[in-house]
């Protein structure tokens, strides 16, 4: 079962709750709870003592879809005997047309930030640590978050994949956020199409300067960080090999059926160094083979990366 903090007003675009108090829990089990019988202690009493990880989706992603990916995505973490997974749904998604309000978007990151980080301050004093895990425009939202938490938590590691955000936001605008954290990774793919045609629309500079101007941002989760002088907190920055054909979607995003296991494992072993391009998937040694035409194993191997450096 997969516990969802929603700070969604709407079922679809729309804004955040317009006070902490109207956040409503709810699971995969019971995805619209009875309002008198609510789920908010349910979720304090699992998470008391617990190494928690806090997963979030990204842009252009409604209430059903992202309750649906972050609940398959879950059934791929491997957290440990005291490791438990939160998801958190948000209004990243658009109000108008798809893509064309995604520069606006940013106003809706920041305020449901604020309302976590009150949330989480007043609902989750008795954990171990936090850890923050998130997918594009979801990026923004928690690294405002962690700034938002300040010393409240014992925050443990931060995971950015595919972030639709400046690359140079580790170093500059969110260094500040990055000294309240244990570890960062960040995970990146040149073969991201959405970030590559869709991120400069929402970057002013786009057009005005080229790569290795001063003034010159990429996005994080197609460039990685960039300039290279990042936070000594920075783990390994891989950019994903081109032949996995990692896209936006292939991260957290997840077919509605989620192929099947034969055990217990994920389908790909965490990785703790990405292959060099050309090099084969790595698969667990004495694991039947699973090639890239598998459903769902870029997800699966996205979450078992997520998984070693929640460790």
């Amino acid at each position: 079962m997969t516990y969802f903090i929603d700070l969604r007003a709407d079922p679809a675009g729309g804004n955040p709750v317009a006070d902490v108090r109207d956040i409503v829990v709810r699971t995969d089990a019971q995805p619209n709870p009875n309002p008198s019988r609510p789920l908010l202690p349910a979720l304090k009493q699992a998470v008391q003592g617990r190494d928690v990880l806090l997963g979030t989706h990204g842009f252009n992603v409604n209430r059903a879809h992202g309750m649906a990916h972050l609940a398959h995505w879950n059934e791929w973490l491997r957290l440990g005997d005291n490791g438990f997974f939160v998801a958190v749904l948000w209004p990243g998604d658009s109000r108008w047309i798809p893509v064309l309000d995604y520069p606006v978007e940013d106003k809706e990151a920041i305020q449901s930030a604020q309302l976590l980080a009150e949330f989480l301050t007043a609902n989750f004093a008795g954990v171990n640590s936090l850890s923050l895990a998130s997918h594009s425009l979801g990026a923004r939202m928690v690294l405002e978050t962690i700034r938002d938490l300040g010393n409240t938590f014992r925050l443990q590691s931060l995971t950015i994949m595919a972030g639709a955000i400046n690359d140079d936001c580790l170093s500059n605008q969110y260094k500040d956020a990055l000294s309240q954290i244990g570890k960062v990774s960040v995970l990146a793919s040149h073969k991201d199409d959405v970030l590559e045609f869709a991120f400069p629309v929402g970057n002013p500079l786009a057009g005005l300067v080229s790569r290795g101007d001063p003034y010159w941002h990429g996005a994080l989760g197609r460039f990685g960080p960039n300039p290279p002088n990042q936070p000594a907190k920075l783990w390994g920055t891989p950019i994903l090999p081109d032949s996995w054909k990692f896209g936006h979607g292939s991260y957290v995003s997840t077919d509605d059926s989620v192929a099947p296991q034969n055990d217990s494992r994920p389908f790909f072993p965490p990785a703790l160094v990405v292959p060099p391009e050309g090099a084969p998937l790595p698969v667990p040694p004495g694991s039947p083979p699973q090639p890239p035409g598998t459903t769902n194993w870029q997800q699966a191997w996205a979450a078992g990366f997520v998984s070693t450096r929640f460790a």
